[in-house]
């Protein structure tokens, strides 16, 4: 099992703010509930009644998409807060590419 493996019946992993950061621009739901601390029924639910903590994008055969700019936002964190020495969860400086 990965490292997002359940180990009961209620468990999720919440995803720590270095690997938050490293998120591609847009994720899947299951993504965002864990950056969020959702469990994965709340989450869909959430996302279905439009209550969810930040736009989702309903895709057209369906499924949700998240944009890890707006996970960012509602958690507090925005580039300019970063600051220099942030880096990503590989270790390399924010906003500068390899």
């Amino acid at each position: 099992m990965g490292a997002h493996a359940r180990t009961g019946p209620n468990f999720y992993k919440a995803l720590t703010l270095a690997e938050v950061l490293a998120l591609p621009a847009v994720v899947d739901l299951d993504i965002a509930n864990q950056a969020f601390g959702l469990g994965r029924s709340t989450g869909y639910r959430q996302a279905k009644a439009g209550t969810y903590p930040c736009p989702v994008i309903r895709l057209p055969a369906g499924g949700y998409r998240v944009a890890s700019a707006e996970i960012l936002r509602v958690i507090g964190v925005e580039p300019a807060t970063l600051g220099a020495g942030a880096e990503d969860a590989a270790g390399q400086p924010l906003g500068e590419s390899a």
